[in-house]
């Protein structure tokens, strides 16, 4: 495993570089700098993604076959650092990352011929139909029900903290289709069009005081059996492949922005017992020890790119970069709030939305600092908490 980028990785950084340093405007990295969750407001994000579509770069894991760039996987994840350290906004991962692998590997050539172009282009913009009030970390309890009508399925029942469900057109939804025999072997893969009069979409307000997530109910609402991904009863296999890509790598470049951001934050706020924060020493300690742990996230995830570059994938590796990736963010959250004192507290959703001209309370670079912390603590819970990751890594890893 090589852990220094090769001439042609370094002439890419520097093509990515020039390319954000041009295409980049101002509101999208004010609202880059604005994100205060891993979701980025549609608007911002669709525009970003038709800049990088136009490019060819809105799918940096795709096969070219699919309209992706043929990147190697340390140019994946370099563009995705540079992103990050130029203060990018992020793409929507539901689609491009998430349901549009899934798509490929279990598609039928129609669908893929239909969705995959609609994907990378943000025509179709997704929402994930996992989680319902009954059933989260254990998502196999789940109890929507779908029962075959004809041509259709008639689904009944709801899904919740369904993110940006208010502004998708369509779903990826996992469903109760039989009852009998093990909870996995009754749930099947939908692909839903939420222009649908019986689906209705209620909001969640999060602590941070943001509508980002929704509880959707399903009132008889129907959809095509064509619309299934996969198998009848077989969606549980779907749903595992899918949630190795929500689980996986990509960590590194989001904590080492934030790292940064500490920093700077450190060296504008005064200490204790000295001039800038920066220079305590007991907080310097602390800006070590979340680096330390940075770099090691980092050397995983390069280990994972070596083992898919040799054609391998990333096992329960996934689940071990889930834990590390949201906990270290979840300190680094923590990190911050101490930096700021009592500016962390003031609650003003108005002055950090994007492209907003009310003058924050207190110092700019800690505007989107509580609500980080905030969104963030859900980190280790979506995706698989982390009680059930160690339980995978107990299992797989360790053989336990």
């Amino acid at each position: 495993m090589e852990l220094e980028l090769s001439a042609e990785d370094l002439a890419f950084r520097d093509e990515v570089r020039a390319f954000l340093a041009a295409r980049l405007t101002p509101e999208l990295a004010q609202a880059g700098r604005r994100m205060t969750s891993v979701f980025c407001d549609k608007i911002h994000s669709l525009a970003w993604q038709r800049i990088l579509h136009a490019q060819g770069w809105a799918a940096p894991s795709w096969p070219e076959e699919y309209g992706g760039p043929g990147w190697t996987e340390m140019q994946r994840h370099v563009f995705a650092a540079e992103c990050a350290r130029a203060g990018a906004p992020g793409l929507a991962p539901m689609g491009l990352r998430m349901v549009a692998p899934a798509i490929m590997a279990f598609g039928a050539p129609a669908q893929k011929a239909h969705y995959l172009p609609r994907i990378l282009s943000g025509e179709d913009y997704w929402c994930q139909g996992y989680s319902e009030p009954g059933a989260g970390s254990d998502l196999a309890a789940l109890s929507l029900r779908a029962e075959r009508d004809g041509d259709d399925y008639v689904l009944t029942g709801s899904k919740i903290w369904t993110t940006h469900a208010h502004w998708a057109n369509r779903m990826f939804c996992l469903v109760r289709t039989a009852t009998q025999g093990r909870p996995q072997a009754g749930i099947t893969f939908l692909l839903i069009d939420m222009d649908n009069p019986r689906i209705n979409i209620k909001p969640i307000v999060t602590l941070a005081g943001e509508h980002e997530v929704n509880q959707v109910f399903f009132d008889e609402a129907r959809t095509p059996v064509v619309d299934r991904l996969g198998e009848e009863n077989q969606g549980w296999a779907v749903a595992k492949h899918l949630l190795t890509f929500e689980r996986g790598g990509g960590y590194a470049p989001g904590l080492e922005a934030a790292l940064e951001r500490l920093r700077t934050s450190a060296g504008l706020e005064a200490g204790d017992e000295t001039e800038r924060l920066l220079d305590d020493p007991h907080h310097r300690r602390r800006l070590a020890e979340a680096q330390i742990a940075t770099l090691a996230i980092d050397i995983s995830e390069r280990r994972v790119l070596s083992a898919l570059a040799a054609g391998g994938g990333p096992g329960p590796a996934s689940s071990l970069l889930k834990l590390q990736g949201s906990e270290a963010l979840q300190r680094l959250d923590e990190l911050a709030t101490d930096t700021l004192g009592p500016y962390v507290a003031p609650h003003q959703p108005q002055a950090r939305a994007a492209g907003s001209n009310l003058s924050p309370i207190g110092p700019e670079h800690g505007l989107t600092t509580m609500a980080r912390y905030l969104n963030n603590r859900a980190a280790s819970i979506y995706g698989g908490s982390s009680e059930i990751q160690r339980d995978i890594i107990a299992r797989q890893i360790l053989g336990l």
